[in-house]
């Protein structure tokens, strides 16, 4: 044998030695239900160490759960073999300039109050929740899904709008880059001058692709957008009550393995790098929530959705850029 194949050998000797003959049935399992294929052994067992010890840190903070140490639960999922940046590379793009400077909003709170809870999917302004695959599209996801609402106020009809629309034909004087990551207000920006189209003449890719857009199936239009007020969870909660579901950004590092619950902790921080929809609000067992729909597939949390903690600190910064379509 060459010196490269001694090598090769000692390697997988090695990595053998420290992965836990234990899981070999459920790693199976879990290669089975996500498709998972890998070039060589060597890519098998680097991804394998890697699932391990995310399987490890998921058991661990369900028995701290269980023992009420945590509000919310995890669970082993089609990201499971991801390393952190990998994830962060293909799930939370959602990218906000340095010099971003807001319009002031121009949303005003309604004299009458506002209901202490809400769900906009009860009374169907939400549509099924989608997967974006390994194309960082979630800021796409999240406008279309605002969109959505917007259209379903509108005129009574709700209709899935088409991201790809937005992910092929947004990029340029829009400065978005695809599956690259993007911006939710510069989003709105190319709905305003083109409109966008159904999901059912425009379907998802999950690629970059040619502009292929016609305006002769345009379906959706907007003619101005508002932000939220800053850091200011009383002015969103006013907000998606009175508009509809809103487009919200989030710190999306501490989410990935979300299982049930309401999501809870102080690492999750104002540095928003992920687009998701917030339907609405309310309270559970005298705790405070936002619910917020994902593009991580309808397996992934609570039937696609998460509840994230609310009056908690403006917790995974969800109050610090919120953008919707103005009526």
């Amino acid at each position: 044998l060459s010196l490269w194949c001694w090598l090769l050998v000692l390697f997988c000797t090695v990595a053998l030695a420290k992965l836990d003959s234990s899981l070999d049935r459920h790693w199976d399992l879990w290669k089975t239900k996500y498709q998972r294929k890998y070039q060589n052994e060597v890519e098998e067992l680097n991804r394998r160490a890697v699932w391990e010890k995310k399987l490890l840190y998921i058991n661990r903070h369900n028995l701290e759960a269980s023992m009420g140490l945590h509000s919310y639960t995890m669970e082993m999922n089609h990201i499971g073999d991801l390393t952190k940046e990998e994830a962060q590379q293909r799930y939370t793009t959602l990218r906000i300039p340095k010099d971003f400077k807001r319009k002031p909003s121009a949303f005003k709170a309604p004299s009458a109050g506002v209901p202490s809870s809400v769900d906009w999917r009860k009374d169907g302004y939400v549509t099924s929740v989608k997967n974006q695959g390994s194309c960082g599209s979630c800021w796409a996801f999240s406008v279309a899904g605002a969109m959505e609402g917007h259209l379903y106020r509108t005129t009574g009809k709700l209709v899935d709008l088409s991201p790809q629309n937005m992910v092929d034909c947004a990029g340029g004087k829009y400065q978005n880059m695809g599956c690259n990551g993007g911006y939710m207000h510069k989003a709105f920006e190319y709905v305003i001058d083109h409109g966008l189209e159904p999901e059912a003449k425009y379907p998802y890719e999950g690629r970059d692709d040619n502009c292929r857009y016609n305006a002769e199936y345009r379906v959706a239009n907007c003619s101005s957008y508002s932000f939220v007020e800053e850091r200011n969870e009383k002015a969103l909660m006013e907000a998606v009550a009175t508009i509809g579901p809103i487009a919200v950004g989030i710190d999306g590092d501490l989410i990935f393995f979300y299982s049930s619950g309401i999501f809870s902790d102080p690492a999750c921080i104002e540095r928003v790098d992920h687009g998701v929809l917030l339907v609405g609000y309310g309270t559970d067992n005298g705790v405070d929530y936002w619910l917020v729909k994902n593009s991580w597939g309808p397996e992934w949390g609570e039937n696609g959705f998460i509840r994230i903690a609310r009056n908690r600190g403006d917790m995974c910064g969800i109050a610090t850029y919120a953008t919707y379509c103005n009526i």
